[in-house]
């Protein structure tokens, strides 16, 4: 059987804009993404807050290849970008004082992608 990709309409641009964007900047780690972006649902990551909190410093950008889970505690503010958040993911990154944005969005706001951290 042929794989397909998935079959979500704005995940399928998304991966197609990151890919877009990584060719024209020569910026291996939007390709990556993409690439993990192109597997199957069960196989995306699925991040907690402790995972983010633990591997990550004050004021750094991470992007999750996947979503966002609400486990645990972030005591510094981070950037992250992951294609879905948590309700309570979401509430844990803003009171921590930090960004919780879409990776098309870090992806064209930082094109060439320096200084960003995978983090899954």
């Amino acid at each position: 059987m042929k794989r397909t990709g998935p079959t979500n309409i704005v995940l399928r641009k998304t991966i197609r804009e990151l890919r877009k964007i990584g060719r024209e900047n020569k910026a291996a780690i939007w390709l990556r993404i993409a690439e993990e972006l192109e597997k199957p649902r069960r196989g995306r990551r699925a991040v907690n807050i402790s995972r983010i909190n633990r591997y990550t410093s004050d004021g750094d950008v991470v992007v999750v290849p996947g979503k966002v889970l609400g486990a645990g505690v972030l005591d510094h503010s981070v950037t992250v970008a992951a294609i879905g958040f948590t309700a309570k993911a979401l509430e844990k990154i803003r009171a921590s004082g930090g960004r919780a944005i879409h990776v098309l969005e870090l992806a064209r706001s930082n094109p060439r992608g320096s200084n960003v951290k995978i983090i899954g």
